[in-house]
């Protein structure tokens, strides 16, 4: 999906509030992979991303009352995934997460020693990320891999964005601190 205006995005949650069932279609079609990918990078395996991506949908499609006029139906949404996400871990606490896919690979236009150099890089970082603590890992995903503003990923998670600042700053830290003591 390319960049969905505040305008289009007004429309859609209107003839959603409506219980417009195209509206709903287009909704899938225009998010399903980007919060399939958000569920991927908080470390959900294939099959239970998926599930929890329709969790997402069918709860928002459920809930679609409740988004406020004026609110962001991207961060609503990213908002519902995230609770659907954070629900999936409370129940199956043992379970490990999986490492993370779906993120960028470097261009394939790059000279092989480059191309190699990118992705130990990017493995060191899919690891970090993976290692996080899950309230700093959704600021990182959030918004490094899923492109959302400060503004749009803080109502996302439920959070000021002084309190979001203040978790990808850690998040950040915490992330310079692993990669560091990898490449001692």
């Amino acid at each position: 999906m390319n960049e969905f205006s505040q305008q289009s995005q007004d429309s859609l949650a209107a003839r959603l509030k409506a219980g417009d069932r195209a509206a709903a279609a287009e909704l899938v079609d225009i998010y399903y992979e980007r919060i399939y990918l958000f569920m991927r990078r908080l470390g959900h395996s294939r099959q239970v991303s998926e599930d929890l991506t329709q969790e997402s949908f069918f709860q928002a499609w459920q809930h679609i009352g409740r988004l406020r006029s004026g609110k962001a139906l991207n961060s609503w949404l990213y908002q519902i995934a995230a609770n659907i996400s954070r629900l999936h871990w409370r129940r199956h606490k043992g379970q490990k997460a999986v490492n993370i896919d779906g993120m960028d690979v470097p261009d394939s236009s790059k000279a092989e020693l480059d191309k190699v150099g990118h992705l130990e890089q990017l493995e060191k970082l899919k690891n970090g990320v993976a290692n996080l603590p899950m309230n700093l890992k959704e600021t990182v995903v959030l918004h490094y891999m899923q492109h959302l503003t400060i503004a749009e990923a803080a109502e996302a998670i439920g959070v000021r964005e002084g309190t979001f600042k203040s978790r990808l700053s850690r998040a950040l830290r915490a992330l310079r601190k692993q990669i560091v003591a990898e490449d001692r």
